[in-house]
């Protein structure tokens, strides 16, 4: 079965990408009458807040046809940020060399949280060397809950 978030990529994309954006990623946090639909969105321009709202009045549209989510649920539009949000084997690619700030599903090593450079990405494998200042720690995508970006001033 698809999760949610698969599901409001399948119906959203088409449309934002129409619009000129990038579907960075979604992510949806259930907590009842509570629950957030939380996309990311960005483009080569960058992102504001009326990018946002048009955004956020396309997806509203469709949501409200189509009905992916039972129950009640906030939507929210965003930029990426400078602490980009990592979600696909791509963006991993894309930022390779770069500090990520990662939480897996289930310890690894006794661990769930992980700092360091991606050091490599294998399609083959769908995984990634992490460079850590314990040493290289290689990890399977599906097993990554949330990854980051490490923004350094």
């Amino acid at each position: 079965m698809a999760k949610i978030s698969d599901k409001v990529v399948a119906l959203i994309n088409p449309s934002i990408n129409d619009l000129g954006y990038e579907l960075v990623g979604v992510e949806y946090v259930a907590s009842g009458k509570h629950s957030i639909l939380r996309l990311y969105i960005d483009s080569e321009e960058g992102i504001g807040v009326d990018d946002c709202e048009v955004v956020s009045r396309q997806v509203s549209a469709i949501m409200d046809v189509e009905d992916p989510i039972s129950g009640q649920y906030n939507l929210e539009v965003s930029s990426p940020g400078i602490e980009r949000p990592l979600f696909s084997i791509a963006h991993y690619q894309r930022f390779l060399g770069h500090d990520v700030r990662l939480r897996t599903f289930r310890p690894i090593d006794g661990r769930r949280n992980f700092t360091g450079a991606i050091g490599s990405v294998s399609e083959a494998s769908n995984s990634l060397e992490l460079v850590t200042e314990l040493g290289p720690v290689t990890l399977e995508i599906d097993l990554i809950e949330k990854a980051n970006l490490v923004a350094h001033f």
